[in-house]
């Protein structure tokens, strides 16, 4: 595929967090650019104001004439959508290149420089960061993210002068694999998507495989412990890191007065008093891998201390709407038990002897089949926890697999509640609530505003 013959692309589900970089991207190299979501959004809007042509009917004759000609127009489709969807069915019919999101992001590793985060959880983090602090550098990036940067207002990043692209490695699908790594992070392989891979050990050989696809003058930097076995090409070179230990890794951690500092230990040059920007404990870890990517690619250390104070967080990955004396409410995208509890673990840290409230609504039918025990088993370490309706995404519901599945495996003496979207903002006005977090990848994100606003002046 050679961007330079596209005069058009065209986007199936053009509203998702990673495609919508794309979007963003193709728009900046001057493509016409278009495509279908199922339905409106504050960031589709936003792509329509930056010159998308979006529409929200799956129809043919929606689809404008400027991406109708085969030869010159590439179709991007997320793996979320049906293989029946008409759209996709069409442009299969009539020829055209049809190449997956991840496929597309694949290309753009093997010209430019690849610096990719792949794992279970504290992909969108980490690669935000790293992004940040190269973007604050006299390096420079491009980045694709999976998350809107409080830094700059959205997801794409864009360098002229710069031959790396920061990519958040996806394993659903099998994503990763189109792609060939320069520097990869491997933050964790709990498992996950189960629907796709079956089993932990089918779950394990995708990250060995993804190993595998390293460039040979490239790196590898994997959390220590992990259950898999890197398989990397002659001439890579292999590090470890975690908060405590590995070649990266913090030492001398101060956590206090609403502030975390620590020094951080590199094979490539320690720094010393490193700050936190958003000074939650998960963090530490999030900042350690980012911080290895930078030095990687050539970021001094003053750079990269400064751009750490300085890094803003991202939407949805514990982002507080209110912060004072009495209330704390934030949002956090976790939807994974792993993801859950060490979101829940560092509030408690935050806020010690606080009462710690979250609403929790589930993701996918399958991924609440397969680890419900392990769910419960995170959110009971709360104080109490409204439990909503599964949230289905792309999935039709599957018998006898609903929330109280969690909820009959609670911690029997917590407060909990099973509870309707309809039913929160009411459930909620009733509520004592000293910290309160809304957890889950759904739709529970359209509630925040409506809950900011009744909590505001609490």
């Amino acid at each position: 595929m050679n961007i330079n013959i596209l005069k058009a692309v065209y986007f199936i589900g053009a509203g998702g967090i990673g495609m919508s970089a794309l979007v963003r991207y193709f728009l900046s190299k001057g493509k016409k650019v278009g495509g279908y979501d199922r339905t409106p959004s504050e960031l589709t809007e936003k792509l329509i104001a930056e010159g998308a042509a979006i529409h929200y009917e799956e129809n043919v004759s929606a689809i404008p004439e400027d991406f109708l000609d085969p030869e010159t127009t590439l179709i991007v489709y997320t793996p979320a959508i049906p293989a029946t969807h008409k759209e996709f069915v069409y442009f299969q019919e009539k020829g055209f290149n049809i190449q997956k999101r991840a496929q597309v992001l694949g290309m753009l590793t093997r010209t430019e420089r690849g610096l990719c985060v792949a794992g279970t959880h504290g992909k969108t983090t980490t690669s935000t960061m790293a992004a940040h602090l190269l973007h604050q550098s006299h390096i420079g990036c491009n980045a694709f993210l999976g998350g809107i940067s409080k830094n700059y207002g959205t997801n794409l990043l864009l360098s002229d002068k710069s031959d790396f692209v920061v990519i958040e490695a996806d394993e659903f699908d099998r994503s990763f694999h189109w792609l060939t790594p320069y520097a990869t992070v491997i933050t964790a392989t709990d498992p996950d998507h189960l629907d796709i891979y079956g089993t932990e050990e089918a779950y394990l050989e995708s990250f060995r495989k993804y190993t595998s696809l390293i460039r040979p003058d490239g790196f590898l930097i994997i959390h220590k412990g992990l259950a898999m076995q890197p398989d990397v090409q002659p001439g890579v070179t292999t590090y470890t890191y975690s908060i405590e230990e590995g070649d990266f890794h913090a030492t001398n951690i101060r956590i206090g007065g609403g502030e975390i500092q620590f020094d951080y230990i590199s094979p490539l040059g320690n720094i010393c008093d490193i700050r936190l920007g958003v000074p939650v404990y998960v963090n530490i870890e999030n900042g350690i891998a980012a911080m290895a990517l930078a030095q990687i690619a050539g970021a001094t250390a003053e750079e990269i201390k400064t751009a750490m104070a300085s890094f803003g967080g991202v939407d949805r990955r514990f982002d507080f709407k209110i912060k004072n004396d009495h209330l704390a409410f934030l949002s956090d995208y976790a939807h994974h038990p792993e993801e859950i509890r060490k979101s829940i673990t560092s509030l408690k840290a935050l806020y010690p002897g606080r009462k710690i409230t979250a609403v929790f609504q589930p993701h996918l039918y399958t991924r609440t089949r397969d680890f419900y025990k392990e769910f419960a088993e995170s959110l009971s370490l709360l104080d109490e926890v409204i439990l909503l309706d599964i949230y289905p995404a792309r999935e039709l519901p599957i018998p006898g697999v609903t929330s109280r599945l969690i909820y009959d495996n609670l911690r029997p003496d917590m407060e909990k509640t099973l509870c309707t979207k309809e039913e929160l903002l009411d459930l909620l006005k009733k509520k004592h609530l000293e910290v309160l977090v809304t957890l889950g990848a759904g739709d529970i994100d359209n509630f925040v505003p409506q809950i900011y606003e009744m909590l505001k002046d609490r």
